[in-house]
């Protein structure tokens, strides 16, 4: 990759693509191309193409989607698969049409069975049943990773696909109800703190375990995948390290200054009961997450009261 060629950044405004901007810049990479939502709905197939046929990016970075937590992805499912289908049949389409010389596709750890054998390893994808409060949303990532293959077997196309882990860190979506757990939990602890609270109650029992990356470090791994790698398997992006819920819950109450009880909501959908994945592709190529889970915790924690100082903490 040249320093100087454009790079069009699909998702700028949301968590993984803000943080992709950021890393592209650190790494000398200053021609960046991005659009809003307001200007570009992805969705709109000609409105893409011809947005793709004006200015031909060399490269192309597919972060944007319609994403959410469990109670989003349960309560939404249309939504969910027909507008990430949608962006990113337009998207790798129109890039592909339009001279990009490559494409990286990031999709979600959702994708892979709900039973699945841990740390869970790129071969174990469509071995099983998926999990089925996100399968709509797995679903349509499933079909974005088959598209990219089915166009490099075909054209020759040089697009790759990441799956990333549980992502947090600055610019999350703190919405109460449609977040993921990291935020949700700091919007939760932080209410009760304020508000004298002596209990907290997270969704359900607090038994399943997570593995969890900061997205500065998922955003470093895109731009070493954009400079280094080229093939036809999806890879995982992980830190291979895992918690329980309750043990998120304990970090994030200590960060906020929570000193209560934390009590579950076994009525509450757990979700997959374990999801480790196995990141040793990656590690092999030369890639490992910086930043601990509690340093990342804190600094979102901050990124959380600035909203919250900005007023728009509640934004979905």
């Amino acid at each position: 990759m040249r320093r100087d060629e454009l790079i069009y950044v699909a998702g700028h405004r949301g968590l993984v693509g803000g943080a992709i901007c950021r890393a592209l810049k650190r790494a000398g990479y200053a021609n960046l191309l991005v659009r809003p939502h307001a200007e570009l709905d992805l969705c709109d197939q000609d409105a893409t193409r011809r947005f793709f046929a004006r200015h031909r990016p060399a490269y192309v970075v597919l972060a944007a989607a319609r994403v959410g937590g469990i109670h989003a992805n349960a309560t939404y499912p249309a939504e969910f698969i027909y507008q990430n289908l949608q962006i990113q049949n337009n998207v790798i389409d129109s890039a592909c049409r339009n001279g990009c010389k490559k494409l990286l596709f990031l999709g979600s750890s959702c994708i892979y069975p709900r039973l699945c054998p841990q740390p869970i390893k790129e071969e174990c994808l469509l071995t099983g049943p998926l999990e089925p409060t996100n399968e709509a949303y797995a679903l349509a990532k499933i079909s974005g990773i088959r598209m990219c293959q089915a166009y490099r077997r075909q054209y020759g196309f040089d697009a790759i696909s990441a799956m990333p882990t549980n992502l947090y860190g600055p610019g999350d979506n703190y919405h109460p109800e449609n977040s993921h757990v990291i935020p949700a939990l700091i919007r939760r602890f932080h209410e009760a703190v304020e508000g004298g609270a002596a209990t907290v109650t997270i969704w359900g029992s607090g038994a399943p375990l997570r593995e969890f990356l900061h997205v500065d470090d998922m955003a470093d791994a895109c731009v070493f995948l954009l400079e280094k790698y080229s093939d036809f398997e999806h890879v995982n992006v992980g830190s291979q390290e895992e918690l329980s819920i309750m043990e998120v819950a304990r970090l994030v109450a200590r960060i906020t200054g929570f000193g209560g009880e934390i009590r579950t909501d076994p009525a509450k959908p757990d979700g997959t009961p374990r999801k480790l994945m196995d990141s040793g592709r990656i590690f092999a190529m030369g890639w490992r997450p910086r930043i601990s889970l509690e340093d990342g915790l804190r600094k979102t924690y901050q990124d959380f009261l600035q909203h919250r100082r900005n007023g728009d903490a509640q934004e979905p």
